[in-house]
């Protein structure tokens, strides 16, 4: 027989239940009564018609359009170069696994004659497709990638290949024009306007850094005209904080119409990676070499005939000029156009037709770029007083061939000089009474290293007449006949001959 509840546990229950209901009713009120005044925010979602977005939206289109359109026309460079010596930098996988080679191994490689093995150095780096004739396809790339190569391999984006062929290469910029053939249909790459560009320009970079094919990277200009290049490169490059390594040589820096303005070449770095400085060639330095290149195998320079500096802030002072613009010329070859024209040692050269010029990178690639024949307006500064003298600039010969002009009785005077100052005459001992120019280097086989003057000696007369510093040398060095009063270790002695210019 089953207990019937009684009514005290009845009525529990009911209190309970009551109680439940109320808090439950009661909290859901709260919570709405708070939402009214304290609304939760949504996590933020952002549409394709918010500004912010759509902008963003827009920039990310053009890249894929800049990248769709240059990737093509960006090829990889497989060059091999054979050394009689083997590369300090190359290891053997076979090595690796199975030791070195045993001295018996080796010269049953070198073969029965024992002649020397050559050694294939491997390089790899970028190139640009720029021009098409016929079947014949050119790629635009640096000196340091191929212009020695043995071999060549260029490799399009979508791993097609093709055998290279080296046509010529520009040293003094460092750059390489190679050709292949094909009868396909291949994209070429449109050549920006480099004057064009600004600091804080959007840029990308695309090349096969290490290896790693077809790699886009984005920046911007970092800074225009920077210069004093690797290996004596004469280009103003421009400097771009878009990720360049090694592979990415040779490669393009394009602007957001796909147009390259560009030629990736070197980085400065202390870890062999990028860290946001790599530098380019502009693209209007290229594109006279790719011509010259194509119709005559080689580029063709300007060529004055002269050695120049910077005027330093010790020259300008010892100089009594207003500034420190301009190039100094400190030699000038005989039978030169500088020298036909009248432009003499101790010249600071302002400006070429209306051109400034600020330094003497200013006056190289000026210069460089002035076709052969072509005659000129040179702005300059003699002895304090401003002048003008009408140059008809020539053809430069190669660069072995302008160094042997450096020798012999072909450069005047032969002899690079610095002004006095404090330190100087600390360091050589000279007397606060005397004065002149002191001899920094000296030319060999030149007249003056044959009348004996070395680096390190006091030049203070010519012909008699006192030298209280540059101007006044460079006024008596111009005379037909020569003599030197100089100091050496304290004792004053004369060039043994008169030396004729």
């Amino acid at each position: 027989m089953n207990a019937v509840p009684s009514k005290k546990i009845i009525g529990t229950f009911v209190l309970i239940f009551f109680s439940v209901l109320i808090g439950f009713v009661s909290s859901f009120y709260i919570l709405k009564l708070s939402s009214v005044d304290n609304e939760v925010k949504p996590v933020y979602a952002a549409t394709e018609n918010d500004d912010d977005l759509g902008r963003a939206m827009s920039l990310q289109n053009t890249y894929r359009k800049v990248a769709a359109d240059v990737l093509p026309v960006v090829v990889e460079i497989q060059a091999v170069e054979f050394q009689d010596n083997k590369p300090e930098s190359i290891t053997n996988p076979f090595d690796f696994f199975f030791g070195p080679k045993s001295e018996e191994e080796e010269s049953e490689d070198e073969g029965e004659s024992g002649e020397t093995p050559q050694y294939r150095n491997e390089g790899l780096g970028s190139g640009i497709l720029v021009k098409r004739e016929g079947d014949t396809y050119f790629v635009l790339t640096n000196n340091h990638v191929a212009g020695n190569a043995d071999e060549i391999i260029v490799l399009l984006f979508d791993d097609r290949s093709f055998q290279g062929e080296l046509v010529g290469t520009d040293e003094r910029k460092d750059l390489a024009l190679l050709s292949f053939e094909t009868d396909e249909d291949l994209d070429i790459a449109v050549l920006g306007d480099s004057d064009e560009l600004y600091v804080g320009d959007f840029v990308l970079a695309v090349g096969n850094p290490f290896g790693f094919q077809s790699t886009v990277t984005s920046g911007i200009i970092s800074a225009l005209g920077r210069q004093q290049g690797p290996d004596n490169n004469i280009s103003d490059f421009i400097q771009t904080d878009a990720s360049i390594n090694q592979g990415n040589s040779g490669g393009a820096l394009v602007n957001l119409k796909g147009e390259v303005i560009g030629v990736n070449t070197w980085i400065t770095t202390p870890t062999g990676g990028s860290i946001g400085l790599g530098f380019s060639i502009p693209i209007n330095n290229a594109k006279k070499a790719i011509e010259d290149i194509m119709e005559t195998g080689s580029p063709e320079y300007g060529w004055l005939g002269v050695s120049i500096g910077n005027v330093s802030t010790l020259f300008a002072e010892n100089m009594e000029l207003e500034s420190g613009e301009g190039a100094f010329v400190s030699q000038v070859f005989k039978n030169s156009p500088a020298d036909k024209s009248g432009i003499l040692p101790g010249d600071i050269i302002t400006s070429i037709d209306g051109e400034r010029i600020e330094n003497q990178n200013d006056l190289l690639y000026l210069v460089g770029d002035i076709s052969p024949g072509t005659r000129v307006e040179f702005e300059l500064i003699r002895n304090k007083t401003a002048m003008s003298l009408s140059v008809k600039i020539e053809k430069r010969e190669p660069e072995d061939e302008v160094d042997k002009l450096r020798e012999g009785n072909i450069v005047w005077p032969g002899v690079t000089l610095y002004p006095l100052n404090e330190d100087i005459r600390s360091r050589l001992s000279i007397d606060d009474s005397d004065s002149g120019v002191v001899v920094f280097e000296v030319y060999p086989k030149t007249p003056l290293q044959i009348a004996g003057l070395k680096s390190g000696d006091l030049i203070t007369e010519i012909n008699g007449t006192p030298i209280a510093g540059l101007n006044d040398f460079y006024r008596l060095l111009n005379s037909d006949k020569i003599r030197f009063t100089y100091i050496r270790e304290g004792v004053t002695l004369e060039t043994s001959s008169i030396i004729n210019r």
